[in-house]
């Protein structure tokens, strides 16, 4: 991936989270000019993502570490397998471990979890995407795990596009607006750049958005029946994208209603990390020039 100047800043400041202080277990310990190698190593089966986030830390720290790639990010990978090999100062090492560590388990498992959605659905002509539920300052990178996992993205953020929820159509309501004039007054005020969604409860509610000319109707909390007859409705005339209690339990039989999109808010905002870890080979501690 391409290591752009937010994700730069954002390396610095994990880096400054764990760093800020100094290391002095490491300072104190580890000779400077001790060297040797280490491997990132799988413990576990996933997907494979920030991999190169996760190298970067290590430059990051030791510009004189030489880090070597051996699986890709959006690889398949197995309880074993080596997925890159360090070499140089094992005291820069230690002190980029944590921090590499949780850059690639964070983003290993969200694209492991995506993989798993994108794989129960993959009979339907359905996409996976994802929600703006994101760790803080971690949004562009989750979404890139997303995309490795083999899903979609919904909005980087707000100004990508209109998305009429339940709580705008509330306060609007309370001034006496009612869903249609609501969705035409989206329409009329904003760009014909970006397209208008709107977030439905009911098979009425989806006949006043249509009518109304929303081009993408977020289908919330719907049961798998009612969501096939909102498909039919909209049929031609507007995107579906299912929301709210969907699991991996549940995915497929919501894809068989038809929908267009189903979003997943805990593709990241509860994934489990992949077990990955890294650990140095004690046969090339101490060389002068350790192994490649």
């Amino acid at each position: 991936m391409q290591m752009t100047r937010d994700i730069e800043d954002l390396i610095d400041r994990a880096l400054s989270e764990d760093l800020g202080l100094g290391d002095p277990t490491t300072d104190i310990l580890i000779p400077h000019d001790l060297l040797g190698s280490s491997v990132l190593i799988a413990k576990e089966d996933g997907v494979l993502a920030g991999l190169d986030v996760a190298l970067a830390v290590f430059k990051r720290v030791g510009p004189e570490l030489v880090v070597e790639t051996l699986i890709s990010d959006g690889s398949q990978v197995h309880d074993g397998d080596v997925i890159a090999k360090i070499s140089g100062p094992v005291a820069s090492m230690l002190k980029a471990e944590r921090t590499a560590l949780n850059f690639v388990r964070r983003l290993s498992g969200i694209a492991s979890e995506t993989a798993k959605y994108v794989q129960r659905v993959s009979e339907f002509d359905v996409r996976i995407i994802d929600t703006r539920k994101t760790t803080p300052g971690m949004r562009t990178l989750e979404k890139y795990a997303i995309r490795a996992g083999g899903g979609y993205n919904h909005r980087q953020n707000l100004g990508d596009g209109i998305l009429i929820k339940d709580n705008h159509i509330q306060a609007l309501r309370n001034r006496g607006l009612s869903l249609a004039e609501i969705i035409k007054t989206a329409m009329t005020e904003s760009s014909h750049t970006i397209r208008v969604e709107v977030e439905v409860e009911d098979l009425p509610q989806v006949k006043e958005a249509l009518d109304a000319g929303a081009e993408i109707l977020l289908l919330d909390n719907m049961g798998v029946q009612e969501m096939a007859e909102a498909v039919a409705m909209c049929r031609g005339r507007a995107v579906t994208e299912a929301s709210g209690l969907i699991n991996l339990s549940s995915v497929r039989d919501v894809a068989a209603s038809g929908v267009d999109l189903i979003s997943v808010g805990a593709l990241t905002h509860s994934v489990a990390a992949l077990d990955i870890s890294l650990d140095l080979d004690s046969s090339t501690v101490g060389s002068s020039s350790p192994a490649p």
